[in-house]
């Protein structure tokens, strides 16, 4: 299992250490998509839309995912 990273409070996170990414809450994604937002946690609990859960165990998406599924659709 992965160590936990931290959270800003700008909604990025490190990956590494010159890697920042934007992470999405579920309401950001649902609003995307068209979608309620627990529609989205239900694509992340069947693996349709890859997650990360922060320190507090709540679901955030990488705006990377999101941006690559949103160029994969027909």
């Amino acid at each position: 299992m992965s160590p936990l990273k931290a959270v800003a409070p700008d909604g990025t996170f490190s990956t590494g250490p010159d890697t920042t990414e934007r992470l999405l809450t579920p309401g950001e994604v649902a609003r995307i998509f068209g979608v309620d937002p627990k529609t989205v946690n239900r694509w992340a609990l069947t693996g349709r839309i890859p997650s990360v859960r922060t320190p507090s165990r709540q679901r955030r998406y990488r705006q990377s995912d999101i941006n690559a599924l949103l160029n994969a659709s027909p």
